[in-house]
């Protein structure tokens, strides 16, 4: 064992000794003038700034300099930094999806930047804009390893604009250093920016990084150094009220509600590197609709947060665990209870303080209180929600996390069984990072307590992944006993141990129309440790996937599945059907493949299918999206979902449809209006939701929201609102 963990050590350090050698720097000037973020790049002043040039290929190429290259130049004051952008294009037939902000997508030109200000490759700041002067704001977590570490649902003051100038279009951006958090006395900042060039079909990169990587991974960066030292950032006390109107008709039981609500939040900055978030009673009516989901599965589905409340920092509460298997915080968690018939309905949020930030140069800190409101008609109690979190970086980029998390009544209630008054978690997550991210994993323990039961309760996982141009590797191990609990997490199921492994061969041709192309073998393996370790599932898959240089995708894949039920199961639900019988083996198989176009067309499409058995039965299904854009005004998108499932008598069979088309309309880029509409029979419920947002000054709002629900099955009303709400983001 010993021999094995030193093996270990060693090849972590040599893979160390392959991180990029080639160190890119430029310096920042400090200047006495301001400029105006008006997109030309005519200030004299823009003259004496260095240039952060020679951009590299990142596709379809990651070996050359970049064919359409561009210019960074960063000047800066006490108050904020400026940015000056110039980049080379094969003409203005830039790609747009329209005009709003907060754009994503390989298929629309963007140029982005991403500061480290910590310099600890795990959290920066992302800020882009497009040829069209549209801006966006994002943080990247985890080192940005991964899809699921790019959040562009966090906003912060700033300003920008954009000019086309033929084969260029120039840009500058004014970020104010209060948007900001670093160090007093900072010297130097990592820094990497990534553009993405749809007319040649090139992506590119400041620092070079290697196509397995992700393009914003915080492993790849070099430094923007400071002429003279960052000073105490002086950030305003932020104050953002709100008042809000709401006219619903609830159809069911015929009520009628007509409602005032006001209340809002502060953000308020302790020295330079920690947030204090205040909210007094929330009202999250303006955030965007749930895409609803077919589930065939016995498990529920998360869906991710995106109130902005909770965005912050968020993953340093929500990081920890394994993600898919555990996690002990999932803030969707908050504001969401069980009413006594078992339904999920809305549960007030009266208010609540969130601490986030840096404390020293390698530790973070998270600290969440918010108090729910009760609902004694619906026996729901006010409860106490909190967590504490701590972030220690260890070596280059690895950490060690702890937390505690708590969630209790605030008092006695008839109704509140023994075992609910309360529900703690104590924990403690280590995630390995190496410095060229060849390596990542992470090894946890969780463990948590109920009245009357603090034995066993754990839940632990070990990952370990490697990364290289053509080899990429996964094993997983998970366990999680029966009693292990977190009320304010998300935990598909209990009392599991499971193994999971991945391994994939990319190639990469030196000719001809495909990029790289790969084989992939996967197996996931469950069982149930009260059951004597009784092997409970299992699915064995095998995958091919084409990648193209002109970015569309193909891929087949073939999977061999077991299941046992341990409980009676429909997996159409489908009203008064018999379920299929518990204590049964089921074995299955099926054939997927799929395929999505080049997203930088004006009309684009991605769809997949697959057939085979499922459970006893047979199942086909067809899913995917069509998106048309109408630059730079309209763009209009359509997801489908079919799942025909045929099981033998007395079991049911089903036509099960989801479709949802939507439309976004971009007036100008202060004015938007978007319409949702979501048919599912598996859900009974089609429903149409429509929201005008006008932007009158910067993160400050004016929204009115529609929302009409049916059922589908006799097409009758269930519920109707109209919701007018009024946002103000106020400096002092």
């Amino acid at each position: 064992m010993t021999r094995a963990l030193c093996a270990f050590v060693l090849l972590i350090a040599a893979s160390n000794l392959f991180a990029q050698k080639e160190k890119k720097s430029f310096t920042v000037k400090f200047i006495s003038e301001s400029i105006v973020a008006d997109g030309s790049l005519d200030e004299p002043i823009w003259q004496m700034a260095e240039s952060a040039d020679e951009f590299w290929e990142y596709f379809p190429l990651d070996s050359i300099q970049a064919r359409k290259q561009s210019q960074i130049k960063i000047l800066y004051d006490d108050k904020n930094l400026y940015i000056g952008i110039k980049a080379y294009s094969s003409g203005e037939n830039y790609a747009t999806q329209s005009l709003k902000r907060d754009f994503r997508g390989s298929g629309s030109d963007s140029f982005s930047l991403v500061f480290d200000t910590f310099n600890d490759g795990t959290n920066g700041f992302l800020f882009g804009i497009n040829p069209y002067g549209v801006r966006r704001e994002g943080l990247i977590a985890n080192g940005g390893t991964s899809q699921s570490d790019f959040n562009l649902s966090w906003d912060v003051k700033w300003r920008g604009d954009a000019k086309i100038h033929g084969d260029y279009f120039t840009a500058e951006m004014t970020i104010p250093l209060t948007s900001l958090k670093f160090e007093e006395g900072a010297t130097q900042w990592r820094f990497n920016s990534y553009r993405i060039e749809t007319q040649s079909n090139e992506r590119s990169t400041w620092t070079r990084i290697p196509q397995n990587q992700q393009i914003y991974n915080l492993a790849f960066m070099g430094e923007m150094i400071f002429e003279k030292p960052l000073g105490k950032s002086r950030t305003p006390l932020a104050l953002i009220p709100y008042i809000n109107g709401l006219s619903q008709k609830n159809f069911e039981n015929d009520e009628s509600l007509n409602t005032f609500k006001f209340g809002g939040d502060s953000k308020i900055s302790i020295g330079n590197t920690l947030n204090l978030d205040v909210t007094i009673n929330p009202d999250f009516s303006q955030v965007e609709v749930d895409d609803q989901v077919t589930n065939l599965t016995r498990f529920e589905v998360n869906l991710p947060e995106k109130r902005q409340f909770f965005i912050d920092n968020n993953d340093l509460f929500a990081s920890f665990g394994n993600g898919f298997d555990f996690s002990p915080f999932f803030s969707r968690r908050i504001g969401i209870a069980q009413d006594s018939a078992g339904n999920r309905i809305e549960n007030r949020i009266l208010g609540g303080v969130r601490l986030s930030g840096k404390m020293t140069k390698d530790l973070r800190v998270g600290f969440l209180n918010i108090q729910t409101a009760e609902d004694l008609v619906n026996e729901i109690p006010s409860n106490n929600n909190t967590m504490l979190a701590l972030q220690q970086r260890v070596f280059s980029r690895s950490n060690i996390g702890v937390f505690f998390i708590n969630k209790q009544s605030f008092k006695d209630y008839d109704f509140v069984e023994r075992e609910d008054e309360y529900n703690r978690v104590l924990g403690i997550d280590y995630n390995l990072a190496s410095k060229n991210n060849t390596w990542n994993g992470s090894f946890i323990t969780h463990k948590s307590f109920q009245p009357d039961d603090n034995r066993g309760n754990f839940a632990t996982s070990a990952l370990i992944r490697y990364n290289t141009r053509k080899f990429n590797v996964f094993a997983k191990g998970s366990f999680i006993d029966e009693d292990f609990r977190s009320d304010l997490g998300f935990i598909r199921r209990t009392d599991l141990f499971k193994t999971l492994i991945s391994a994939e061969r990319v190639f990469w041709p030196k000719k001809g129309i495909v990029q790289n192309h790969s084989f992939q073998y996967f197996t996931n393996i469950r069982w149930s440790p009260s059951r004597n370790f009784q092997n409970t599932d299992y699915d064995l898959r095998s995958r091919y996937e084409v990648n193209f240089n002109n970015q569309s995708q193909a891929r087949i894949e073939y999977t061999n599945s077991f299941t046992f039920l341990f409980d009676s199961f429909d997996p159409t639900r489908t009203e008064g059907a018999i379920e299929l019988p518990a204590d049964q083996n089921y074995y299955y198989n099926s054939v997927e493949a799929g395929y999505q176009s080049d997203q930088r067309k004006l009309f684009s499409f991605d769809v997949q299918s697959s057939i085979g058995r499922f459970f006893n039965g047979n199942r086909f299904s067809v899913e995917g999206g069509l998106t048309m854009r109408f630059q730079p005004k309209a763009f209009i998108s359509l997801l489908f979902n079919y799942d025909q499932i045929h099981l033998p008598d007395p079991y049911p069979s089903a036509d099960i449809w989801l479709i949802s088309p939507k439309i976004d309309i971009t007036f100008s880029k202060s004015i938007f209006w978007s319409t949702l509409i979501q048919y599912s029979n598996q859900r009974d419920n089609l429903g149409f939701n429509s929201r005008l947002q006008w932007r009158f000054a910067p993160l400050s709002d004016l929204f009115i929201v529609y929302n009409d629900n049916y059922f589908v099955n006799r097409f009758q009303p269930k519920n109707r609102s109209i919701n007018l709400k009024l946002t103000y983001w106020l400096n002092i």
